[in-house]
């Protein structure tokens, strides 16, 4: 045998600590053709060094033997620890304790994953991942608002976010006369001014509340811990996590997931965080905001606007530019258009530079238009919703080693939601360029707990996500907006067919007026529809229909054989025939 160099042994050292399975083997050796085998069948990912096929590879096969005493092939390393050969390997996989060993289930560590983040995204991952036979704990601790709002299990979307969100939206457009009003707070059938703000609130805390109470007894029952603590990374397998009392421990993991989603963020100006609020906070505020300014055009601000304004109150929208950035631009400013219609107020092209509190407790809000002149008026509550800030930048993140995009601190990643890092991933609002939705956080959660549970390699589509914006008139959208289908195809090579319509739920004043709105873009080479967008009615339910219509490559002629349901607003896509460039009038006319 060869003498061994250092080179040959810093080499092997280094192959066999930096993958998870690390097989020596032969091309010509039987033994390694059935470890090979079944590795493939298990689908792991193997480094395989064939000693037969490199220069030093009798060195090598020397430097094993004085390594482990085993001086055949195939010599099986995982996590850095020898297993042996075929036997043992196979006697390993006979036993189930192969699959221990390849998750590193040999308890060097507390767990074999830590979730982050108890959103919506983190408690799917941790439970299926639970489900699959893995150790699993879940860090949640909500630092409060800067007016000191806090809640519960469940992340964004269930306590400050969608769920309050849309039955607020409910609540506003009962307007009062509905069989279920009474419920939300209205005096019914007296005027909408008769809302009881504080019972509506106290209906949708005392929901959430059951929301908080259920995802905490579904981690128990799954066997999944939860700790109701701060959690911080010490370095890449290790977090100091703090819990309400200020007691510390660490905790460590083989895996790791971030899923801490995003807060509001404040404006840099004076007042914003001593007189103003956000959305993490006008859910559950005690009493009614009044006269309300909400600044910011997103899709969060226009939603409040429009509640707010429906359940009586005087509603301002501060735009520094265009409504809903990112957005099909026709559909967004149709939305502002008939908020306009309905009495909200827009100051459009300005911006807050400061916000006062004056004696009789009202803010005055001194702004700017582009234009240089100022703006000033005087509100009882000033809500900002101006964009929204990852949190990743005070968990240890650095620690951890973990890269972000430097411009919004959101985590870099590959397809498969893996950082830098190779144990540690992110899901959810925290990744850099996906969709800030709660279904998408959810689905990427359920699939990468089933990958690294090694029983499905299938990876989240980011693609033709469906999302609807819950203002009084709904707009939902899934696929490309004109302007992205312009820029990616060129506007010749792109059809858009759209049609106004009245609902018959809506009142016979309203009916002439067809504000309601619909249009499929398509791809004139081969009618693959890129984009589905409607104005109207339930719009949620609409696009949800189409939404896999779209993601299995639906075509126009696909929509025209359709047989609609009658009468309903979703049968507007069936046999759509008037585009943008003929210049028809695209009313609908009869039903």
């Amino acid at each position: 045998m060869p003498p061994v160099t250092s080179e040959v042994s810093s080499k092997v050292d280094s192959i066999i600590s930096s993958d998870s399975v690390v097989v020596f083997s032969k091309t010509t050796c039987p033994f390694c053709t059935k470890v090979k085998a079944l590795f493939v069948e298990k689908k792991v990912d193997v480094k395989y060094v064939e000693l037969d096929q490199i220069p030093d590879g009798s060195e090598v096969q020397t430097y094993l033997k004085e390594k482990t005493g085993q001086g055949t092939v195939p010599n099986v390393f995982i996590n850095g620890k020898h297993l042996g050969g075929c036997s043992e390997t196979l006697e390993a996989e006979s036993s189930g304790k192969l699959d221990a060993m390849i998750n590193n289930a040999d308890h060097s560590y507390d767990y074999d994953i830590i979730v982050i983040g108890g959103g919506s995204g983190g408690l799917a991952a941790s439970k299926e991942a639970k489900r699959l036979g893995k150790t699993v704990a879940v860090c949640d601790f909500v630092v409060p608002t800067p007016v000191g709002t806090k809640w519960g299990l469940g992340g964004t979307c269930v306590n400050v976010g969608c769920i309050p969100k849309k039955l607020m939206h409910q609540a506003g457009m009962l307007g009062g006369f509905a069989k279920d009003a009474v419920e939300f707070g209205w005096k019914a059938p007296e005027e909408k001014a008769n809302l009881d703000w504080n019972k509506m609130v106290e209906g949708i805390q005392s929901y959430i509340g059951s929301l908080n109470w259920g995802y905490r007894v579904a981690l128990r029952d799954k066997g999944v811990k939860y700790l109701n603590e701060y959690a911080t990374f010490v370095d890449p397998h290790t977090l100091k996590t703090v819990d309400k009392k200020g007691n510390e421990k660490q905790i460590s993991a083989n895996n790791f997931i971030i899923a801490t989603g995003g807060r509001p963020r404040y404006p840099d100006i004076p007042g914003a965080k001593e007189f103003g609020i956000t959305s993490d906070d006008i859910f559950s505020m005690p009493n009614s905001p009044g006269k309300t300014l909400l600044v910011g055009a997103s899709y969060i601000s226009l939603e409040c606007a429009s509640f707010l304004h429906h359940m009586g109150l005087t509603t301002t929208v501060m735009v520094r530019s265009i409504l809903l950035r990112g957005f099909d631009r026709q559909m967004a400013d149709k939305i502002g258009d008939y908020m306009e219609e309905e009495g909200v107020r827009f100051v459009k092209e300005c911006v807050p530079e400061r916000l006062e509190k004056i004696d009789d407790g009202k803010i005055k809000v001194s702004a700017k238009y582009n234009d240089g002149t100022t703006y000033e008026d005087y509100f009882d509550t000033v809500v900002f919703a101006v964009g929204r800030n990852a949190e990743t930048l005070n968990i240890g993140i650095d620690k951890a080693g973990v890269a972000v995009n430097p411009k919004n601190g959101k985590i870099l990643h590959d397809d498969c939601e893996k950082t830098n890092i190779e144990h540690i991933y992110a899901i959810g609002d925290v990744l850099d360029g996906k969709p800030e939705l709660t279904p998408v956080a959810i689905q990427a959660g359920l699939s990468l707990a089933r990958r690294l549970c090694g029983v499905s390699e299938m990876k989240t589509n980011y693609d033709n996500v469906p999302t609807t914006v819950f203002t009084s008139l709904e707009y939902g959208a899934c696929g490309l907006g004109e302007e992205d289908a312009f820029a990616r195809y060129g506007e010749d090579k792109i059809d858009v067919y759209h049609k106004n319509f009245w609902p018959l739920e809506w009142t016979v004043a309203k009916r002439s007026e067809s504000v309601c709105y619909a249009k499929l873009i398509v791809l004139k080479s081969n009618g693959m529809v890129l984009g589905l967008h409607y104005l109207g009615p339930n719009a949620g339910e609409v696009t949800q229909g189409f939404a896999g219509m779209i993601s299995m490559g639906a075509t126009k002629a696909d929509f025209d054989a359709l047989i609609g349901i009658h009468p309903t607003t979703a049968e507007v896509f069936v046999g759509m025939d008037i585009t943008k460039s003929s210049g028809v009038d695209p009313a609908a006319a009869g039903c």
